[in-house]
Parts: C-alpha cells; sequence; structure tokens
C-alpha cells in the first residue's frame, strides 16, 4: 500500500483552489469526477499524485489541489447547529491548555467541528466524553467527525442533559458550547480534577455576565477570564497592502476558570500555614 505523505489516496480530502482563490472541497474516490462551473476534473488524475499539485480541467481551467486544514474544513462542512470558527477552536484548544492525554468533557455536539479539534488535541491516549441532548444531531456531527478523525474510538457519545450533571470524576478538562452554561457549574466543579479547566463559548455578554456571577457565587472556581478574538485577514499584493473587506468579527466570548479549593484558611481542607498563623478559627481571605 503507497503510503507517501506527498501524494494523494483514494478516500483523501482534498481542497481545490482556482485563480480566484474560491476553494472548493472534495473526497477522492477512484472513477469519481470533480464538477464546477470550471469544468471537470477525474479524480483518477489526483490519486497517486503530488499533494499541492497542480491540475487542469476539461475546461482548461488549472486548480491547485492541497490537503484541507481543520480549519477549511469546518468552514465548508455541511452544517446543522451553528459552528464554532476555527479562530475560535483554536483558543479553546490553547486557553483552555487542551494537552495529549487529556480527558475532556464537551456538552454540546453540534455540527463535530469542536468535536474533531478536542480529538485531535487529546490524542489516542486521551479520550472525549459529548454531551448531547438532542439525539437527532448525532448522525450529521459524527459524518463531520469521521472525516478528520476517520476511527474516533476515544470519542464517547453521552445523550443526556449536562444541567443535570457529569457522570465522570477527575476530569482534566470541560468545554460547554450551551446556551446557558451557569446551570452546568455544580456538576462541573464536582466533575474536574483540582486545577481543572472550565471554558465556555457564549455568543453575548449578558450571558457571560450570569456565567461569571455564578463561577463566583459557587466559589470553586478562580482566575475567571472573559476574552473576545476578531481575525482580520490581510491583502498583500505587490502594489497594493490593505485589510480585506470582509473580516471574521465578533462570533463570541470564551470564558475560562480553574478549579481550586474555596478562598477560605483555617479548614481541615485548607489549613492555616504552620509559621504566623492566624487567630483560631476559619476566616475569609475575601476583601
Amino acid at each position: 500500500m503507497n503510503t507517501d505523505k506527498n501524494s494523494f489516496q483514494s478516500g483523501d480530502m482534498v481542497l481545490l483552489q482556482d485563480r480566484k482563490d474560491r476553494r472548493y472541497l472534495t473526497t477522492l474516490a477512484d472513477g469519481q469526477v470533480f464538477h464546477s462551473h470550471l469544468g471537470r476534473l477525474s479524480h483518477d488524475f489526483l490519486i497517486g499524485h503530488s499533494v499541492g499539485g497542480w491540475y487542469r480541467t476539461d475546461r482548461g481551467h488549472t486548480l491547485l489541489a492541497v490537503r484541507p486544514t481543520l480549519g477549511e474544513f469546518v468552514r465548508q462542512m455541511p452544517r446543522g447547529p451553528q459552528i464554532i470558527y476555527s479562530k475560535d477552536l483554536g483558543n479553546i484548544v490553547a486557553f483552555a491548555d487542551i494537552f495529549p492525554g487529556a480527558t475532556v468533557v464537551e456538552s454540546g455536539l453540534g455540527s463535530g467541528a469542536l468535536t474533531a479539534a478536542l480529538l485531535r488535541a487529546v490524542g489516542d491516549r486521551g479520550r472525549v466524553i459529548t454531551y448531547e441532548i438532542d439525539e437527532s444531531v448525532t448522525p450529521k456531527a459524527m459524518a463531520n467527525i469521521s472525516r478528520v478523525i476517520p476511527s474516533p474510538s476515544n470519542l464517547t457519545v453521552t445523550i443526556g442533559d449536562v444541567y443535570q450533571g457529569i457522570e465522570e470524576r477527575q476530569v482534566d478538562r470541560v468545554v460547554l458550547d450551551v446556551p446557558e452554561p451557569w446551570q452546568a457549574v455544580p456538576g462541573v466543579a464536582e466533575a474536574l480534577v483540582m486545577g481543572g479547566i472550565l471554558i465556555s463559548f457564549l455568543p453575548t455578554i449578558l450571558q457571560v455576565h450570569q456565567l461569571v456571577g455564578k463561577l463566583q457565587e459557587d466559589g470553586r472556581f478562580q482566575m475567571v477570564e472573559t476574552v473576545e478574538t476578531l481575525l482580520r485577514p490581510w491583502h498583500v499584493t505587490e502594489r497594493s497592502v490593505r485589510p480585506a473587506h470582509r473580516m471574521v468579527a465578533h462570533s463570541g466570548f470564551l470564558t475560562t476558570a480553574v478549579r481550586c479549593l474555596p478562598r477560605v484558611i483555617g479548614t481541615v481542607d485548607n489549613p492555616s500555614p504552620p509559621l504566623n498563623a492566624e487567630p483560631d478559627g476559619p476566616q475569609s481571605l475575601r476583601d
């Protein structure tokens, strides 16, 4: 079997780009043909041939063929519920510190884009457990995920409501893409390891305000931070350098929080330091 990474194989996804930077996503199969307004291109011309090569349609148009990134696939994949954009996928993986071997609980399967990104990040030694309340979205999401991760054996999909709690314990990370994540805060606190991270994606600042209030009220989360990212492409040619006319502006807010001990000293779970100890009895460190 040819395993040359420089060559396309049957079953590979391929991203085709024309001279006007329009992009087309297709999956290669023996004997199949790619059709567009630029003409027809036989898949057999690509299979066994160079990734990053240039291929001509039967109408004389030349197309560049490369492997799609996860971000490219997310932009063009079949969608059900609203997707999370690739700029947010990358930030979720980075800000939540999703690492190889991690156990991650995710809520909201959606179209599968975030799940695929998490599976890539945890690797073969990690696990992703996804809670989804709407079973009807599962087939399309799993079809999308399988195009990125052909055998997602370390993915478990649980049909259930994360607001009612999380069964798993000693979880490294919890990723919430649900409209009322504050309802899940108590269950998340029970599920996370000490020092584990919660990250939530929300479209409006009023939702963020309610989530942060709940995290502060719970007392088991510290280092609560919220960010918004904007992605502005630039158009660079020999004669001009300018921002692109279109940009991925507001898509949502990311809120992170770290599972910690409550801010109280002098208790059994969090004893006072032996030197310069405070007077007997619990004392809050809050102002």
